[in-house]
């Protein structure tokens, strides 16, 4: 047995490589806006945000645990060798966006490098992926950034016909209470990144670890919570390394706005991923979900024009469309190798 359990480092390893580089990602949409409203420290999120990742993945993660353990790729094909190459290609494709300071989906990336192999083996579910994960990527940001448009012009408008716009929204921002809900948004839309994206590395290595070491399904909960386990609070050492740089791309530099503005956004990202997780175990977008309702608050206040001329925006939509397919190609030419080098 002592062969297969150091096989099994290996992704185990690399999963806790994949959270670090989730966590610096998944920093953004926690507490973007917090940062930008200039509500909490920077040298606080990365505690406060690992923390309540652990929570939500122990609490809420199970069912979208269950589809990136057998949902896209069948679990007989979790081999440790593929779910390495899978997890592999996702830090990879993650650490790009992080190097270059954008958020990115790590569903996204996730699903595309597991179904890469899927479709290799012709093995891919089409229904799981087509019907149900695909479009809620679309879906999702689409409802954020409309909510958090019509929030934003239900606030500033009326404002803007009585000529009080600077100063109703100074003095409303200046209240405590602001920065109280703020942070507490802040803690949610964490929870919610833990009920979703740490399912992302922890399905894949319940499954593999129980098909490589035969565990009896008495014993399959201690599996997915010891991989979560692993997995979760690599998130916060993540948002050490990788955060700052995210933080200050979408919290400072897309649109400044204020602390009532910064809990619509919070908490309309924080209840969509939740309901997607809970009610459907859908492994999605809370990168582009946030982004969309910081758009949707952001043409509220200043115009079409005025936020997507915006260099950072067109990045984020440029690395959006890329890095996905990066990590799909990367898991699909790492798993041909393998097999043709006869170790899969």
């Amino acid at each position: 047995m002592i062969p297969i359990y150091n096989q099994l480092l290996i992704p185990f390893i690399t999963a806790m490589v994949l959270a670090i580089t989730m966590g610096g990602s998944g920093t953004a949409p926690a507490f973007s806006a917090s940062y930008g409203a200039n509500v909490i420290r920077k040298s606080l999120i990365p505690g406060l945000f690992g923390i309540m990742v652990f929570v939500g993945a122990f609490l809420a993660g199970k069912k979208t645990a269950s589809t990136m353990g057998s949902g896209i790729l069948e679990p007989e094909l979790m081999t440790f060798m593929v779910v390495s190459i899978a997890l592999f290609s996702i830090a990879v494709t993650m650490l790009i966006s992080n190097i270059s300071g954008i958020p990115q989906s790590t569903s996204q990336a996730a699903v595309l490098s597991l179904a890469a192999p899927a479709l290799y083996f012709g093995k891919l579910d089409t229904d799981v992926l087509l019907l149900q994960v695909v479009p809620a990527w679309f879906i999702l940001p689409i409802i954020s950034y409309f909510l958090s448009y019509f929030c934003g012009k239900y606030i500033y408008q009326p404002m803007r016909r009585r000529g009080l716009t600077i100063q109703r929204a100074q003095n409303e921002n200046k209240r405590r209470i602001w920065d109280v809900v703020l942070v507490l948004m802040a803690l949610y839309v964490s929870f919610a990144i833990g009920s979703n994206n740490v399912a992302n590395a922890a399905g894949p290595l319940y499954t593999m670890t129980i098909n490589e070491l035969h565990i009896r399904e008495s014993d399959h909960i201690v599996i997915l919570m010891l991989a979560t386990l692993i997995v979760a609070p690599c998130f916060g050492i993540g948002a050490s390394l990788f955060g700052h740089k995210i933080l200050k791309n979408t919290g400072k530099e897309i649109v400044l706005f204020g602390k009532f503005e910064a809990v619509i956004i919070a908490f309309i990202s924080g209840t969509l991923l939740l309901l997607a997780s809970v009610l459907k175990g859908i492994p999605t977008s809370l990168v582009q979900v946030n982004v969309a309702a910081i758009l949707g608050i952001g043409v509220a206040k200043m115009g079409h024009k005025n936020i997507f001329r915006k260099t950072q925006v067109k990045r984020f939509f440029t690395m959006w469309m890329i890095a996905p397919i990066i990590s799909f190609l990367l898991s699909l030419l790492l798993i041909f190798l393998a097999d043709k080098a006869g170790i899969l």
